[in-house]
């Protein structure tokens, strides 16, 4: 079964919808469910005044019956409250004369939402978005390129997270660092639900002091400020995904869903970057064998849940650093976009100071929607009562004693000091 989504909407415009096709009928889905992640989104200590207005609730219009999925697709609309002040600037039909005069004389008047963008900001979309589709106004390329899209991509991943909850698949997000501040996982005494209602979403109490006052100082500059969140998944499979094509390997996937969240400039699983600090004997999980129950334990999970592109039994850890916002109070110098004269400062649009604790739970959707491709791949179905059988059924295979190989001797060669074996040169591993 093909799983896969597409978002629409423009920042101002009156709403943002996303479809969502694949998912497997008999799936428990409410509107009130996805709000909560939805509320999350919108929370967190350094976010601008536009989370003041909208209050973000996605409109379930298709695919769902009685609270369960039907298998067929699922359209979702969410309102831009603020689009009440836009109406004339983003409306969709041709501008008549009087309405054309009207927007000039917005413009004239200082209206700033009726001036026409051209100074372009330095780090957003602007001036290569414009050049891209020709465009003489950057407005055409921000409403599109803004973050707000993400409120459609949370929807979704509600969806995706409600399949994978009813597979005993749990995911969250915690903030990990802001502004070089950092958590230090000895002090994460707060619980998960502590966590939620502190003001980062973040498990270390005293770091996410000093971040408050990070935050607090790029706001009395006219600055902002950027941050790492980690993502964590619980309960997840042996065997998502794949070695044998690039494209099939679980890692990627996901590298690329959360690379394709606005902001975020860098992606690591587990240790991460710290692997090519340290010896391959501290980098690799000893694996301690196999329970009574039939799962595989490791030691350590240092690779972050995954092996060779696989899901391997332990926690997926996936940590992504987000770049500071890109519009600031006070705007850097730039350049306009018609006459590609300098300007002393770039355009300047309602924004964030810190959006790390945003980012995380958008995160949490990416993980939700790159995963549910692999978990149908995988388990197969056309209902949730039927991937379940298969998932019990694939837990049951692995509690099984498997035989010894029937020929080649014994079943691992013994290696010698060089790191050759009989089996082979120990090239490329």
């Amino acid at each position: 079964m093909s799983f896969r989504y597409l978002t629409a909407g423009e920042s101002h415009g009156p709403e943002l919808g996303v479809i969502v096709e694949g998912m497997p009928a008999g799936v428990p889905l409410t509107e009130t469910a996805l709000a909560i992640d939805l509320k999350r989104r919108q929370g967190g200590y350094g976010r601008g005044a536009r989370q003041k207005i909208e209050q973000d609730h996605a409109r379930i219009r298709s695919g769902v019956r009685h609270g369960l999925t039907l298998g067929s697709p699922i359209l979702l609309l969410i309102e831009n409250r603020d689009w009440e002040n836009w109406t004339r600037v983003m409306q969709s039909e041709p501008l008549s004369a009087e309405q054309a005069a009207e927007l000039a004389a917005s413009a004239a008047e200082g209206t700033k939402r009726s001036i026409p963008v051209t100074r372009v900001r330095p780090g957003h979309a602007d001036l290569a978005g414009a050049l891209k589709y020709g465009f003489d106004d950057v407005r055409s390329v921000l409403e599109r390129a803004s973050a707000r899209e993400t409120a459609a991509r949370v929807a979704a991943g509600g969806v995706a997270k409600a399949l994978l909850h009813a597979l005993g698949i749990d995911i969250w997000s915690f903030t990990a660092e802001v502004g070089g501040v950092a958590v230090d996982p000895q002090a994460c005494t707060r619980t998960r639900e502590e966590s939620e209602e502190s003001p980062l979403r973040c498990p270390d109490p005293a770091a996410e002091t000093r971040m408050v006052a990070r935050i607090d100082e790029a706001r009395e500059a006219g600055n902002t400020v950027g941050g790492i969140f980690e993502v964590v998944v619980k309960g997840l499979p042996i065997g998502l995904g794949s070695y044998v094509h690039w494209d099939r390997r679980l890692d990627a996937a996901l590298a690329q869903a959360m690379m394709s969240i606005q902001s975020v400039k860098g992606v690591e699983f587990g240790l991460g970057f710290e692997q090519t600090r340290i010896f391959g004997s501290e980098v690799h999980d000893v694996i301690e064998g196999r329970t009574p129950a039939g799962d595989w334990v490791h030691r350590t999970n240092r690779a972050g849940g995954l092996t060779g592109g696989v899901s391997n039994g332990e926690p997926l850890v996936i940590r992504a650093a987000v770049k500071p916002i890109s519009t600031l109070a006070r705007p850097l110098p730039s350049a306009d976009l018609i006459s590609g004269e300098k300007v002393e400062k770039a355009h300047y649009e309602r924004s964030d100071i810190s959006v790390v604790p945003a980012a995380g739970v958008i995160g949490e959707a990416m993980a939700a929607l790159a995963l549910v491709p692999f978990v149908l791949e995988k388990l197969g179905g056309d209902s949730l009562e039927e991937i379940t059988a298969n998932l019990a059924a694939l837990h049951a295979r692995a509690a099984i004693p498997r035989s010894a190989p029937a020929a080649g001797g014994k079943a691992d060669p013994e290696t010698d000091a060089s790191g050759t074996s009989a089996a082979g040169s120990g090239g490329d591993d």
